[in-house]
């Protein structure tokens, strides 16, 4: 596993809408912060956020701040 700098952050886009999918990833993208499409939030880069980051992976854009 990568060592990572205490407090960096993750700038994470909504970009695909979370109707019609599994309970789960909707419940990941909620655990991330993100209400609606298009919507942005910062979050910590820790493994617990990486773990949902890449579980919908395919409903998000990610930037690394």
């Amino acid at each position: 596993m990568m060592a990572r700098e205490p407090g960096k952050k993750i700038k994470v886009t909504l970009t695909k809408s979370i109707n019609g999918r599994l309970a789960s990833h909707r419940a990941c993208v909620h655990g991330l912060g993100l209400r609606r499409m298009h919507h942005c939030t910062v979050v910590e880069d820790t493994p617990c956020t990486r773990g949902m980051i890449n579980k919908v992976a395919y409903l998000l854009k990610v930037e690394e701040l």
